[in-house]
């Protein structure tokens, strides 16, 4: 199942894609698609309803992130050996986990802003998966069953934020539409296996970031174990899951984002998302 949410920017409407690619509106089903509503008990009220029988919304309707409002926004650092190698950094031991301000989220085809005082605007495509269900000491063999779904992140940095004003990297990691979420939140269970999807980024029509899930250190049910051993997750909270290696902080000389730039981002079975760089 793939869930949406749709419309102008502060008045998305939650909705889903039948089986013939047609958008249905889910509103006089579920008020939205965030912390207090998103859940399996929802998920599996909307795969009762015959979807044909909702209203189609029709016309070439604005996507807006594909969930809102998550009391947790996690991220997970250096989780590819090859993008901890680019960055210089030695392949964590156990998961660098940071936080993401909620705030930060906007839609997959949304413009990501380039703020009027940053010099190292970087680019990061990534899995992120959401959690369905409370999860507190979960055991690895038993992570998968919070897994609500799974979406495409750009995980937008601003590295001498994260890397210089510090030593906390949300503050290189929540700037105004630093967390592009979307087209679409996928159930888990229409991912045949989500430890071999293909990622990609391209820049300008240019590829930077090609990557596998088959390549992350820690994988999902990894992460959620371990993250559930310090922080009880919660019903909507996201967890963006690393970037292969491609970011314009590990190219020689680094090659930032810039006003005007267009970026094109693909993972199996999860869509994608075009967006564009402007100068705030």
């Amino acid at each position: 199942m793939k869930l949406l949410r749709v419309g102008e920017l502060g008045k998305e409407v939650p909705a889903v894609i039948d089986d013939e690619n047609k958008i249905r509106d889910l509103s006089k089903v579920v008020e939205d698609f965030n912390s207090a509503n998103l859940n399996f008990e929802t998920l599996e009220n909307i795969k009762r309803i015959n979807l044909k029988s909702l209203p189609q919304i029709k016309g070439n309707q604005r996507i807006g992130s594909c969930i809102t409002n998550p009391a947790n926004f996690l991220a997970i650092g250096l989780n590819y050996k090859a993008h901890a190698k680019e960055t210089n950094s030695d392949a964590p031991k156990e998961p660098i986990v940071f936080n993401k301000s909620p705030n930060c989220i906007v839609g997959p085809n949304d413009n990501v802003i380039l703020p009027k005082n940053s010099s190292s605007l970087d680019h990061e495509i990534e899995v992120a998966i959401v959690i369905g269900s409370k999860a507190k000491y979960v055991q690895e063999n038993d992570a998968s069953k919070y897994i609500l779904g799974y979406c495409i992140c750009n995980d937008i940095s601003e590295r001498d934020w994260q890397k210089k004003r510090g030593g906390q990297w949300v503050k290189g990691k929540s700037g105004d539409t630093f967390g592009p979420l979307g087209p679409y939140l996928v159930s888990k269970d229409e991912i045949k296996d989500p430890f071999d999807l293909n990622l990609s980024l391209d820049l300008n029509k240019k590829r930077r970031q090609t990557g596998n899930t088959s390549l992350m250190i820690f994988n999902f049910n990894f992460l959620i174990a371990h993250i559930t051993q310090f922080i009880t997750l919660m019903p909507g909270d996201v967890i963006t899951t690393g970037t292969p290696s491609g970011v314009g902080m590990g190219m020689k000389p680094p090659q930032y984002l810039k006003d005007g730039d267009e970026m094109l981002l693909k993972i199996d079975q999860l869509g994608e998302q075009k967006s564009k760089v402007v100068l705030e």
